[in-house]
């Protein structure tokens, strides 16, 4: 009898011992409880962690449990918040945005979702009629895919309306732009005019130009088109960034220009972030920029630093200049447009990972997807495992090529929102072998190469919902045709590469993606819960709160 109670006594202290180095060593900021909270671990083995309170302090997650647990942990000053059950989740990670881009959008001549030319003309008229004499009209989002007659427009359809304002109005997916005749005079581009590398100029039988430029084509007007002005920059992010927040983005890596970094910064000191970004930097510049750039902001910074290098191997499916390895099955002269030979391509890699970068290369094309790996092969075995190199979007990829994302530790930075546009005419571009396993998100999870999603914004609406829905269903949001099927996710899969899958590829994964002790306190509530409802119903999913490091930074009104 007295073993047994020394026993346990002694089992007794222990136990008290335990639970005071599980205890947080500070009081909570902030406990939720009843809620139904998807913690983050277990979504890859499909065995989500459920708990109903978590406690927050200093920004960082610090306890979650039950209810009655997580409570006892409250100090004198802790807030309590009843979440009345409540659906809430790790804030999720958007693996492949344009927020500069986005915002200038916002502010310019936006033509998303124009149901058709005349719809088109009709707001870049209304834009026009607004704009101080010869004022460029910039901006796009047009995608004439979802017109009844799918025509490309031309020059003089913008010339109808635009008067003596130079124009330039790319398509949705930033590969294709539309030029008036006054933009084309500008830009110095005729009809012997010849594309660098990587792009072309459309031209019409009387041997002139139509419009349409290409990919890097459109590069010539960079050099005549006035850039955005500090405030207007300062004002296009700061509306992005609000529209991100609003759709439960806690954080993004971003592809913007330098400048809109540096307007990222002055939002930061401000206090007017709000979202925390891993800024991409551009391949194709001089190493020694690249040096500089990095050095400029502190790498450590958890609100904002600069990230990988991106690059573009070919343009985009929709415009046909995704570089494929055979032709298009429906224009059977056209292999799309690489924007590298791989000699050069080789040598560029090699020398920036060398620096220390992480490169990702934007390829949807399985002629430009091969490119890329064969760029990534030639870095240094030793540093291959570490470098968490990139391949976005990975749309279109040989079978045989997936294999080797895993041997070479790629990541497939994809975006399945892209599939509920693609699918309406994807298997027309593409024919029905290359489409079968195009898209192909469940490939690569069974292949062991890790997975990131995320949004490709504003190139597809900033909701990350959608992606989720296409990600689990291969639907259409009608939910009335399926495209491959077999290839979909299980909601755990595709909630894990939105969440911390995407955090892997910012080598942030220790503090991003779940909600647990000491990872950051980046949260979302929603509406309904996304493992429970209706597939459909993800698609009406709305966001009521983003939590950011603790701190609500979008609010849904009542």
């Amino acid at each position: 009898m007295r073993f047994f109670k020394s026993a346990f006594v002694a089992a007794f202290a222990i136990a008290l011992l335990a639970h005071a180095v599980a205890s947080p060593a500070q009081s909570p900021d902030l406990i939720l409880f009843h809620g139904t909270i998807l913690t983050g671990e277990g979504l890859a083995e499909g065995k989500p962690k459920i708990v109903s309170a978590l406690a927050t302090a200093g920004g960082k997650i610090i306890a979650v449990g039950a209810d009655a647990e997580i409570k006892a942990l409250a100090g004198s000053q802790t807030k309590l918040r009843d979440l009345h059950g409540a659906y809430v989740m790790p804030g999720l990670n958007d693996a492949h945005t344009h927020l500069g881009g986005a915002g200038q959008t916002k502010l310019n001549v936006d033509l998303t979702g124009s149901s058709s030319l005349k719809e088109m003309i009709q707001r870049i008229e209304a834009k026009a009629a607004t704009s101080p004499a010869g004022h460029w009209l910039t901006g796009g989002g047009w995608d004439h895919t979802l017109w009844a007659d799918k025509t490309l427009p031309t020059r003089q359809d913008l010339d109808k309306v635009t008067g003596n304002h130079p124009t330039l109005l790319e398509r949705i997916d930033g590969h294709i732009a539309v030029a008036n005749t006054a933009a084309l005079k500008a830009a110095n581009i005729t009809g012997k005019s010849v594309a660098p590398q990587g792009g072309s100029i459309d031209l019409d039988s009387a041997g002139e130009p139509t419009g349409i430029l290409r990919d890097t084509a459109m590069e010539e007007f960079e050099k005549v088109i006035p850039p955005p002005s500090h405030e207007d920059r300062k004002q296009g992010l700061s509306l992005a960034i609000a529209d991100a927040l609003a759709h439960g983005l806690t954080s993004v890596q971003d592809n913007s220009d330098w400048q809109d970094f540096l307007v990222m910064e002055e939002l930061e000191k401000e206090g007017k972030l709000g979202i925390r970004i891993s800024e991409w930097l551009p391949f194709a510049a001089p190493l020694a920029e690249l040096k500089t750039m990095r050095a400029h902001h502190d790498a450590q910074d958890p609100m904002l630093h600069t990230g990988m290098l991106k690059g573009f191997m070919d343009g985009s499916l929709g415009s046909r200049t995704a570089a494929m390895k055979a032709p298009y099955a429906d224009d059977p002269k056209n292999s799309g447009l690489a924007r590298y030979d791989q000699s050069k391509l080789n040598a560029m890699v090699f020398e920036r990972a060398q620096a220390g970068f992480q490169i990702g290369f934007h390829a949807i094309g399985d002629e430009a997807a091969a490119m890329a790996l064969n760029a990534f092969a030639q870095i240094p075995a030793d540093r291959q495992p570490n470098s968490r190199n990139r391949i976005e979007h990975a749309q279109i990829v040989d079978p045989a090529d997936i294999a080797r994302f895993a041997k070479l530790g790629v990541i497939a930075s994809m975006q399945p929102n892209h599939l509920l546009t693609d699918m309406n005419w994807a298997m027309e571009r593409l024919g029905p072998k290359r489409a079968a396993t195009s898209y192909a998100w469940k490939a690569y999870l069974d292949e062991g190469v890790p997975l990131a999603f995320g949004t490709d914004y504003p190139v597809e609406p900033v909701t990350p919902f959608r992606g989720l829905y296409s990600a689990v269903t291969r639907a259409n949001e009608a939910a009335t045709m399926t495209y491959f099927p077999e290839d979909k996710l299980s909601r755990t899969q595709a909630l894990y590469a939105y969440t911390q899958g995407s955090a892997y590829a910012e080598f942030a994964e220790k503090h991003k993606g779940k909600l647990a002790p000491g990872y950051d306190a980046d949260y979302i509530l929603l509406d309904r819960n996304l493992l429970t409802c209706p597939a459909l119903e993800i698609l009406k999913t709305q966001v009521l709160e983003t939590v950011v490091a603790g701190k609500t930074a979008y609010q849904a009104r009542p």
